[in-house]
């Protein structure tokens, strides 16, 4: 297990956990670095903060970013973020729009396809309207015996050109990654095999996240098959990027996506956590 997760979600995006909660079952089950990257919000970083200093934990402010690259949703991770930047807290800010307008869209799709109701109660699975995302209304389908599962849910219905999803006008990859590595120490590309591209699509999309400057591949998830890990170094080392490792933890209802729930990288010149190591060194 690893004792480095520069992945994780509370519940001030689409996490289940608080972000105190979040830092304590980190303690419990032995972390000693925390990375907090919530997608488009940095709202529960200095809560997570306060809760690591408490129990002898590092917590790493981050956040997930979500961007477009030619028709894919592809997320991006800051790690070292100054939550307090004015150009960051712009662009979070033009992201929570976008987000809450996705939101409220997707409920009205789901009522016209006779689900009514699924919006409001996915507010209140959240901690704003501007945190609503998909997976609280898959969780709700799914309570509610409209599909078996969370996964069923994107199958079905929220998943890309599904019948109640709604395409997003997030900010480009080049010029979110330009911003965060403006406000951030690390950019990282995020669970890079999620986005269903093929090999030859997804070796586009890394060359691209470099070019425009990102630092590193998250390369150590929870869920991998044999032989995922050595391509992802070998994409990594192709184009100069360094390897990150994290949970993409949501909350106990995933258990697959536990905290911690993976193999650490080996503590070599090309983890992530080494390059975020010297810097605070500096």
């Amino acid at each position: 297990m690893a004792t480095i997760d520069l992945h994780t979600h509370s519940h001030c995006s689409d996490g289940e956990l608080s972000p105190e909660a979040l830092v304590q079952r980190a303690a419990e089950r032995g972390l000693r670095v925390l990375a907090l990257t919530d997608h488009d919000s940095v709202a529960g970083c200095a809560r997570a903060a306060q809760a690591a200093a408490a129990h002898g934990l590092e917590l790493l402010a981050g956040v997930e970013l979500s961007t477009q690259w030619q028709g894919v949703n592809a997320h991006i991770i800051a790690l070292g973020l100054d939550v307090h930047a004015p150009l960051l807290q712009q662009l979070l800010e033009r992201q929570s729009q976008v987000r809450e307008r996705r939101a409220v869209a997707i409920g009205e799709r789901l009522a016209a396809l006779g689900l009514p109701g699924v919006y409001e109660a996915a507010l209140a699975r959240s901690a704003s309207p501007q945190s609503v995302g998909r997976l609280h209304f898959a969780q709700v389908l799914q309570e509610r015996g409209v599909v078996r599962s969370v996964q069923q849910a994107f199958d079905r219905y929220l998943g890309a050109g599904r019948k109640a999803a709604v395409p997003l006008d997030w900010v480009t990859m080049e010029e979110g990654v330009a911003i965060l590595n403006r406000v951030a120490k690390v950019s990282v590309l995020a669970h890079p095999l999620r986005y269903g591209l093929s090999r030859t699509r997804l070796t586009q999309l890394v060359a691209a996240f470099a070019q425009a400057g990102g630092r590193a591949l998250e390369v150590a998830t929870p869920v991998q098959l044999p032989g995922e890990w050595p391509w992802l170094q070998a994409q990594a080392t192709k184009h100069a990027l360094f390897c990150s490792q994290g949970s993409d933890f949501h909350g106990p209802t995933t258990p697959w996506a536990e905290l911690g729930g993976f193999t650490e990288l080996p503590d070599t010149g090309s983890s992530v956590w080494r390059l975020l190591s010297d810097d605070r060194a500096a």
